[in-house]
């Protein structure tokens, strides 16, 4: 039976919402696994819109949920839709959005909160012993979802926003782009995908780790 895996999106662009790159990587590496994959967005304003091209904040509104939309080509629900018992792991992309929509982090880094509908899908996956997925900036929500002691990474130890996740109780792990880390307990498994790549292809190696390991372990008890 294919594995059926819920993919939270934040927007669309590395500023301001998703990592493009790896979000595409993501669904790209479930669809030849084999996965069953549903996109979710929470529904609600943008923390601010960004161009791309000069790194400007621009004087307008977007929404999180019709933005995520262009990286889904609008297969992708409401995330108050969703819920773990219809799926068998949670995978959650990095990217800006991650940590201004999905969570305060990048305003308020170690004193963040996640957004109350991320915290309660992401939760119920913990709960359910179903494991999660969280690259780049993503992990920066893993303590406030699992608790303190999670292990997890941001790539390097010395980066602000690993000692920032260190603040809020969790156990930084530095890693290789290439590799991933994995919190058995937990059933977490993250890596740090653009926090150190400086291409596609290596954001890519870490990525396709973490997907592969994320569906072998809907297979473990």
């Amino acid at each position: 039976m294919n594995k059926k895996v819920a993919v939270i999106l934040s927007g669309c662009g590395v500023y301001d919402g998703s990592e493009i790159y790896e979000s595409v990587i993501t669904l790209l590496r479930l669809d030849q696994r084999g996965a069953s994959v549903q996109c979710f967005a929470p529904d609600i304003p943008q923390a601010h819109v960004v161009n791309h091209m000069t790194g400007e904040e621009m004087p307008e509104s977007r929404n999180v949920l019709t933005e995520a939309a262009r990286l889904a080509r609008g297969n992708i629900k409401d995330l108050r839709e969703a819920r773990a018992e219809d799926f068998d792991a949670l995978i959650m992309p990095g990217g800006f959005g991650a940590a201004k929509n999905l969570s305060s982090f990048a305003s308020q880094g170690a004193a963040s909160q996640v957004l109350p509908e991320v915290l309660r899908v992401a939760q119920e996956f913990a709960r359910a012993g179903k494991p999660v997925g969280m690259m780049c900036i993503a992990p920066t929500m893993a303590a406030q979802i699992f608790g303190k002691g999670v292990v997890c990474t941001l790539g390097s130890d010395e980066d602000d926003a690993a000692k920032a996740v260190v603040q809020m109780g969790a156990e930084h792990q530095p890693c290789e782009v290439s590799d991933i880390v994995e919190d058995p307990k937990h059933k977490l498994v993250t890596t740090p995908a653009y926090m150190l790549a400086e291409s596609i292809s290596q954001a890519a190696g870490g990525i396709y780790k973490l997907v592969d390991r994320v569906l072998e372990m809907t297979h473990e008890a």
